[in-house]
């Protein structure tokens, strides 16, 4: 289980997310329910979506206007790739809507991966991570789009990158040095009580034994358009393990995180941790 994604729709709590096996790369959706926070948790059967891909996974999932919608990824080691819409009205029964992103060969949006959707200031728009054409390891960041019309078929209009690997420097490492494991991925907006955009994604750290380098961090932003501060990693794992994909969502004003974590070179799992505080900037 990787890439959680944590909704509420009002009744039900879900984890929509990545069910596969590391091994061979074979992914469908995973999906979980509990009528709290605190579990229990009952697994469903994974979700086979009807698209072509060698890496249908990572779900961004949100509920609103009565259906769940789901934006997910064709491809994430690869270029190429594109990012389709699903709707439901109850989180197992999913209809394909349209292709919301094409990747765009030669360019910094060569492969894209990793969509999550949100509402900031009322406008619908996707977060998603996208690399140049790869050479060596991949070496992907932010990107934004915007809906163009009132849903969430769009169409979607490209803002470009909001986070750069410079960005994150300090905690983040750097294309071109020999150790160098990859790219910002991972991405989540969401709008916080007092009008600050909060980002979540992943970064990995510039120095460290492989399988203990991987972390979520926080950044932030005074509204759409504006520059991202990063706040760094927030959450030590636990030994020599890591931590990664996340989402996170307000609860009555607390945020709430749910996350992919394992030890060293371990299975991963999800964990949710609440009564987020954010941290003091990095």
């Amino acid at each position: 289980m990787k890439d959680p994604c944590l909704v509420f729709d009002g009744t039900v709590w879900h984890i929509f997310g990545s069910g596969g096996d590391t091994v061979s790369e074979q992914w469908g959706i995973h999906h979980a329910t509990s009528s709290s926070l605190t579990g229990a948790w009952t697994q469903h059967e994974i979700i086979h979506l009807p698209i072509e891909g060698s890496g249908v996974a990572a779900p961004g999932v949100i509920f609103g206007e009565g259906s769940f919608h789901l934006f997910v990824q064709t491809e994430f080691m690869h270029e190429g790739g594109r990012i389709e819409y699903f709707s439901s009205p109850d989180g197992f029964r999913w209809t394909h809507v349209n292709t919301s992103l094409l990747s765009i060969p030669g360019t910094d949006e060569a492969g894209i991966y990793d969509p999550h959707p949100a509402v900031i200031a009322g406008q619908k728009v996707l977060v998603y991570s996208a690399m140049p054409p790869i050479v060596g390891k991949p070496n992907p960041e932010i990107f934004l789009a915007v809906s163009s019309g009132p849903g969430w078929e769009g169409p979607w209009c490209r803002v470009g990158k909001i986070l750069s690997h410079a960005d994150v420097a300090k905690h983040h490492n750097q294309p071109g040095h020999a150790d160098y494991e990859w790219g910002i991925e991972g991405p989540q907006l969401v709008e916080l009580p007092d009008g600050r955009i909060l980002l979540n994604a992943v970064c990995f750290l510039p120095a460290g034994e492989r399988g203990t380098r991987q972390r979520v961090f926080f950044a932030v932003s005074p509204g759409l358009g504006q520059p991202f501060r990063s706040l760094g990693p927030f959450l030590p794992p636990r030994g020599r393990g890591e931590n990664g994909h996340a989402s996170a969502t307000l609860v009555e004003n607390e945020l709430v995180l749910c996350y992919q974590a394992r030890p060293h070179a371990g299975t991963w799992r999800y964990g949710i941790k609440r009564n987020v505080r954010l941290p003091v900037a990095a």
